[in-house]
Order: C-alpha cells, then sequence, then structure tokens
C-alpha cells in the first residue's frame, strides 16, 4: 500500500570497468539509468552506434532463423503455450552458447540463405512452368522455334487471332495476290488464337509478313534452336530438380532444429548486449573515467552501493530527490493487492508523494465483481482454472500472472456472493431435480434471492456505492492533511461530508424512500434536528468557502454556487451503482432462460443429450459475456466514481536497467 521511496544515484568508476559496471547494474535489475550530466567540455560520449546497429542486425537475424525454424520444423506446443513465459537456464548454459557464437551465427545465416535459395528455386519452377505452359501450343512443331527455313523458302511460326484455314488463305489471296506458292499450317487453336507455322518463297517472305501483321500475327516471344517437345522435356527435367533441391533444402534446415534452444540464447545475448551498447552511448566520460546516474528504491541503494565498490574502483554518491524532481514510480503492495496493480497503472501511476490507492481499491474491486457476476458454480469455475494455471504456469510474464491471480480472487468472490444469492449456474438444481427426479430440490439462498427481490438488491448497491464514495473522499481529506492543508481539508472534505450525512439522514425517513425500499424508518425529532443542521451547514459552508482564493466576494458565492452545484455529481454516482444490481441480475436471468430452455426437451436419452449440449454451450456464453461485463463495469466504478474523488495519476513507470531478454531469462547465482 505504498509507493516506493526512490533515492538518485550517481556513480564514477574508471574507464576501463565500464562494460563490467553495466553488466552488473544489468543483473542487479534495480536500478534505472537516466541523463548522466549536463553537456560539459572535459567529457564525451562514446559513439557506440555501429556497434549497436551490428548486434541488433545479429539478433534480428536470429530472430528470423527461429521464425524459419518454425516454418519447417514447428514445435508442438499446447493451447496454453503462451502463458509458459521464458525458459531459465542455468548461467553456465548461457555462457557455453555465448562462447560458440560465431559458430552459431554461421549456422543462423546457413539457414537464412537455405530459406532464400528455397525461394529463388521456387520462383525457377514458376519461370519454368511458365515456359512450358507456353510451349504446350507448338508440340506438334517438329522444327526448331528459330527455324527459318531452307535456301529457298522462309518459314514463318506465330500467332494470330482465331480463323479457320480457309479464311486465312481468301485473306491472303485478298491482300497479297501477288504472293504464290504460300503453305499454311495450323499447329494449334484455342478459343481466341491460332498459332501458324506459314511457308513461302523467300522473296515472297517480307511482303507477307506484313500482310500477316496487319491482321494482327505475332512472332512467339520464346524461340530455340530445338523441337517445342524437346525444349519442354529439358524444362521438365530442370523443374524436377528444382523440386528435388527445395527437398534437400527443407531436410537440412530441418536438421537445424536441435540448435533451436541454443539461437535463443544467442538471440537474447544479441539483445541484451545491444541494450547495454545503447547505454554507453550516453555515458559522460573522460579521459580515465566515466559517470552514472539514475534512480533506485532506497531499500537497494546500499545493496548497489556494497556490491560496486566490493568489485570496482568507484566513488557512489546517494542523494534524496528534490521536491521539484519528479521521480519513477515503483509501488510495493502485498500478493493480494499486487495482483490489481495492472488496474491502477492503466489508469495512471500515482506521482511522488500521491497516495497509492491499490489496496484499497482491490478490497472494493473484488467485492463489486463478485456482486456483478454473482453465481456460484461461475465463480468455482474462475477461481479453480485461474489457480491451476498459476501453478501450471509459474513462468509466465508478470503483467499476465497478475491478471490471472487478480481474476482468481475475483471468481472467490463471485463464488460467495453466489453462495449468498442462491445462484448455481442459475437454477439448474431446481430445474435437474424437477425434470429427471420428479421433485423440486431448492439450494436456498443464504441472503436472499435477487431476482425475488430485486429492490433489496438495489437499496444495497446505492449503500456500498456509497460507502465507496466516502472512502474516496476520505482519503482526499487524509492527502490534505498529509500535505498539511488543513483549510483544505475542512472546506472540501469535512463540509462534503457534512452535506452528505444531512441529506442521507433526512432521505431515509421520508416517504420516498419508504415507498421504493419498503423499509420504514423513524429517527427521534433530535436526529432529524441534527441532520437539517448539518445540511445547511454544510452547504452555507461550500457555498461561501468553495472561492476562498478569490477576494472578490461575488466571484466567491459564484464558486461557491457552482461547486455547491456537484451535489447532482454525487446523485449521478450514486446511482451509477445501480449497476451492481443490472449485471447481477442479467447472470441469473440469462442462466435461468437456458436451463428453461433445456428444461423444454423431452425426458429421454435424446432429450438429455440435447439438455447437455444447450447447458455447456448456454452457460459458456453467460460466463463469457458477463466475465467481460463484470470487468467493465468494475473498472469504470473505481475509475470514474473512486479515483475521481481525490485521484490524479499522471506518475511516470519504473524503468530499471534489465537484461532485455525475448526467450529465456538467466538463474542468477546466489
Amino acid at each position: 500500500m505504498a509507493v516506493l521511496q526512490m533515492q538518485k544515484i550517481s556513480i564514477c568508476a574508471l574507464k576501463k570497468d565500464r562494460k563490467a559496471v553495466l553488466e552488473k547494474l544489468q543483473r542487479m535489475k534495480v536500478m534505472e539509468i537516466s541523463q548522466i550530466l549536463e553537456e560539459d567540455p572535459d567529457f564525451t560520449t562514446m559513439d557506440t552506434r555501429q556497434e549497436r546497429m551490428e548486434l541488433e542486425k545479429s539478433a534480428s537475424l536470429s530472430d528470423q532463423a527461429l521464425e524459419i525454424l518454425d516454418r519447417y520444423a514447428p514445435e508442438k506446443k499446447s493451447m496454453f503455450s503462451a502463458l509458459e513465459g521464458k525458459a531459465l537456464i542455468e548461467a553456465g548454459d548461457y555462457e557455453k552458447v555465448v562462447d560458440q557464437k560465431e559458430q552459431l551465427l554461421c549456422t543462423v545465416k546457413r539457414i537464412l540463405a537455405l530459406d532464400k535459395e528455397k525461394a529463388e528455386q521456387k520462383a525457377g519452377i514458376l519461370k519454368l512452368e511458365n515456359s512450358m505452359e507456353s510451349l504446350t501450343p507448338w508440340m506438334d512443331l517438329y522444327v526448331p522455334m528459330n527455324y527459318g527455313g531452307t535456301a529457298h523458302t522462309v518459314m514463318l511460326i506465330g500467332t494470330m487471332p482465331l480463323a479457320t484455314l480457309e479464311e486465312i488463305y481468301q485473306m491472303l489471296a485478298q491482300d497479297a495476290p501477288e504472293v504464290d506458292g504460300v503453305d499454311v499450317s495450323v499447329i494449334y487453336s484455342d478459343k481466341d488464337t491460332v498459332y501458324l507455322a506459314v511457308v513461302c518463297l523467300t522473296q515472297d517472305a517480307e511482303k507477307l509478313e506484313e500482310v500477316l501483321r496487319s491482321r494482327g500475327f505475332a512472332r512467339p516471344s520464346q524461340i530455340g534452336d530445338k523441337e517445342p517437345a524437346a525444349v519442354k522435356a529439358e524444362l521438365e527435367q530442370t523443374c524436377r530438380e528444382c523440386k528435388e533441391r527445395i527437398l534437400e533444402i527443407e531436410k537440412e534446415v530441418r536438421s537445424f532444429a536441435g540448435e533451436r534452444k541454443n539461437i535463443r540464447i544467442l538471440a537474447d545475448d544479441y539483445r541484451v548486449r545491444a541494450e547495454k551498447y545503447e547505454v554507453l552511448g550516453k555515458l559522460p566520460q573522460s579521459e580515465r573515467a566515466f559517470f552514472i546516474t539514475g534512480y533506485a528504491p532506497a531499500k537497494d541503494t546500499g545493496r548497489i552501493e556494497e556490491s560496486l565498490t566490493k568489485e570496482f574502483t568507484c566513488v557512489i554518491d546517494i542523494e534524496e530527490i528534490k521536491e521539484d524532481e519528479e521521480s519513477p514510480t515503483l509501488l510495493s503492495n502485498n500478493s493480494f493487492s499486487a495482483s490489481m496493480e495492472g488496474i491502477v497503472e492503466s489508469y495512471g501511476l500515482p506521482k511522488r508523494g500521491e497516495f497509492d490507492p491499490t489496496t484499497i481499491m482491490s478490497f472494493f474491486y473484488v467485492f463489486f465483481f463478485g456482486m456483478m457476476l454473482s453465481d456460484a458454480a461461475y465463480g468455482a469455475i474462475i477461481a479453480v482454472a485461474c489457480f491451476v494455471l498459476l501453478k501450471k504456469f509459474p513462468r509466465m510474464s508478470r503483467g499476465m500472472y497478475q491478471s490471472i491471480k487478480m481474476f482468481m480472487y475475483c471468481g472467490i468472490s463471485t463464488l460467495i456472493w453466489g453462495i449468498l444469492f442462491g445462484g448455481y449456474f442459475g437454477n439448474i438444481v431446481d430445474i435437474v431435480s424437477q425434470k429427471f427426479f420428479g421433485t423440486t430440490i431448492t439450494v436456498p439462498a443464504l441472503w436472499f434471492i435477487p431476482l425475488n427481490d430485486p429492490m433489496k438488491l438495489l437499496m444495497y448497491s446505492m449503500l456500498f456505492g456509497m460507502i465507496h464514495l466516502f472512502v474516496g473522499l476520505g482519503i482526499k481529506g487524509y492527502m490534505c492533511l498529509k500535505e498539511k492543508k488543513i483549510m483544505d481539508f475542512f472546506c472540501d472534505v469535512v463540509l462534503w461530508f457534512m452535506l452528505l450525512i444531512g441529506l442521507i439522514l433526512m432521505l431515509l425517513p421520508s416517504e420516498i424512500f419508504s415507498s421504493i425500499s419498503q423499509i420504514q424508518i423513524v429517527f427521534p425529532d433530535a436526529v432529524n434536528l441534527v441532520a437539517k443542521g448539518l445540511a445547511i451547514a454544510g452547504a452555507v459552508g461550500i457555498l461561501l468557502m468553495s472561492g476562498r482564493d478569490k477576494k472578490n466576494p461575488a466571484l466567491r458565492l459564484a464558486l461557491g454556487a457552482y461547486d455547491l452545484y456537484n451535489i447532482t455529481g454525487w446523485l449521478s454516482d450514486v446511482l451509477s451503482y445501480s449497476r451492481l444490481l443490472a449485471l447481477g441480475l442479467a447472470t441469473g436471468v440469462i442462466a435461468s432462460v437456458i436451463n428453461q430452455m433445456g428444461s423444454m426437451l423431452p425426458n429421454n436419452i435424446a432429450g438429455v443429450i440435447l439438455f447437455l449440449v444447450i447447458f455447456v454451450i448456454g452457460h459458456t456464453l453467460n460466463l463469457a459475456i458477463n466475465l467481460l461485463g463484470a470487468y467493465v463495469h468494475t473498472n469504470r466504478l473505481q475509475f470514474v466514481e473512486f479515483f475521481g474523488k481525490f485521484y490524479e495519476g499522471g506518475g511516470r513507470a519504473f524503468h530499471p536497467f534489465t537484461p532485455d531478454t525475448k526467450y529465456v531469462d538467466v538463474k542468477e547465482e546466489s
């Protein structure tokens, strides 16, 4: 329930130790490195762009090689593989792989080269197939495609728009009557084109070709000194050789599957070293020394100092952060509340000196979530499923771990609320007992059944909402007292408590409340008088004091009236908690409708099977829809109604200098 105190830490060490110092800090994972010093002519920075680009390129090549291996030799993964997280390896195994990084990088490049060659072979096959397809119409031509003729004749080979042999002869007679002795052979024809071989005397060739071209004649694009059938046979042989080579490439790539683990370690090593070089390029350094500054939790600065001074010659300065300096934020909460830190972070981390709402918010979050879903069977399914996932996949990412743990607690809350409201897959116990056993068995609710008494649930929803809002206003008061803003505490918190409590005490014995809640409340006259006094005093105080920083009386009253008008906002906030009723009823109503649909089937084997199908599909959809609804609306109650009373956020997350690995984590030696 706190924001960890940060301290600024400055390190001055020998230049020869800079890489070792950075590696040490990177392994400790507790310091965020920031801009070191202001520009100073006595200090320079090291140009590490080339080294960093080379390392990033090698990491990228390794990632590409892994993607290729996944295509050629995919690993068998379960449907929950995304939850497995990074593999944990021993430091010794990591070092062994790093020692053979040159050999592994050659393997990576070989995999990439093979994949590129395969792509080229595929492109070549496509080109060969296109060439063979273009030769198909010429298979009946028993001379080479570039055959020109004899000493006294010329052969023209080409295509024309579709025409019969008779039409071609008529065209030649009409357009070239002076040309004699022409022989036209139709090699092949399809729906659009006719493939021709035309033989004529040498002296008539030029004229004849001109006439043919005017009618759409065109030479073939593919020519050769062999007959088309022979050329096609050669192309087919080349195509078979390409396909065989592709099979060899695939086999060779699959032979590298055993190196997958080592390539992952290699990629992470390059990635970690690239990050280190990026930091190296920002460090101010003189001829013999270099400097680092950054932030670290106060509880870890002593450990940093002790660890570095023990191994290196250096000077370390630890100082408190100045009041006008904004430091990064790192939350520290117990196991239960830590699972809700992602909710707070999605809204905005607390700024320096701001109250961390995680712990208080977490209790309300789980409380409201369970109330919205409110089915014991659904809650048990969620809690057990999340518990199993947490135990089975302990190395999942931190964000995923927190989210699943949060839903486990929400499932437990849902289970409790379901028992209180008597909801077990809706009214499934009643339906099954009546349909299959002929007698109705009802599991009694420990509190009451919302479907039978919705107004009672609405009243409690409003009550829980008021408590939630009052806690938020109380936190605002605590923050004012902590910052010694006594006047703000009285005017912005106490006066509002007076007004709101007074109005509530005036509302409870009223006929309006009695007609809605069906509860008659009668207060003694003294209590009614105190309620009116509190409401009037609070309203007058807000009217007069809200604009207390303004000297103009009229402006002060105008600002006070505007602030007093915010009472409508409080009413709107309280009414927002009616969603607790709406979502709670929606879960139960939909579940009951699903059960009722199943109960309409005949009481035989087919009916039982269909009943089970409807039960599984219907309740799965109901659980999914209302689980999403409960999540969204619980977040809204925290972000809008609760945080709106006291919390601003806007803090910057703490990002320590850590090994930026993608595939593996190295087990640190103790």
